[in-house]
């Protein structure tokens, strides 16, 4: 787990990956979360039941946090408010790419700018990991500012994707 001022970010076993995507307030009721009703978007779901879970399945247990969803959760009101993660264990440079979305309505709180610092500082802890990447596109205005906020550095665009990266060492 995670801890920043205020938030929990944690990682999902795959039970958990499971219960998360019925949404139904079962993962919230086993983690003694506040029940919110909350909804998974057909996207997500699909890239779950595509990618994420077959790759869980065939990771390796060091590399299964490379795959899984972390959720965040707001301390004080003990509510999901944003999910994260990677898109797979640190490639042969050491590069981690990381995903996120924010829940509706918890938009502009500033919670996963909070999250992805996070993120970054428990990514510089990790043996292996050299620098965390994001490719965002172009016109997710919200996104960018997220990684603007943290200090990413823009190193390239592919079409209308956005590279964007940041050391985990001093240089």
């Amino acid at each position: 787990m995670v801890s920043t001022q205020r938030l929990h970010i944690t990682p999902l076993s795959h039970e958990q990956l499971i219960k998360y995507l019925r949404a139904n307030d079962l993962l919230e009721e086993e983690l003694g979360l506040t029940k919110t009703g909350r909804l998974v978007s057909k996207d997500v779901k699909q890239m779950v039941e595509t990618f994420t879970l077959p790759k869980i399945k065939e990771a390796t247990a060091e590399h299964f946090i490379f795959y899984t969803f972390w959720i965040v959760v707001e301390k004080s009101a003990s509510i999901i408010v944003a999910e994260l993660g990677f898109k797979g264990p640190p490639d042969k440079d050491g590069a981690v790419e990381i995903g996120y979305g924010t829940m509706p309505g918890n938009e502009g709180r500033g919670f996963m700018t909070e999250a992805v610092a996070g993120m970054y500082e428990w990514a510089k802890e990790q043996k292996g990991i050299t620098t965390m990447l994001a490719s965002i596109n172009k016109t997710n205005r919200a996104s960018l500012r997220i990684v603007q906020k943290n200090n990413f550095e823009l190193y390239q665009q592919k079409g209308e994707m956005l590279w964007w990266r940041k050391n985990t060492y001093a240089p």
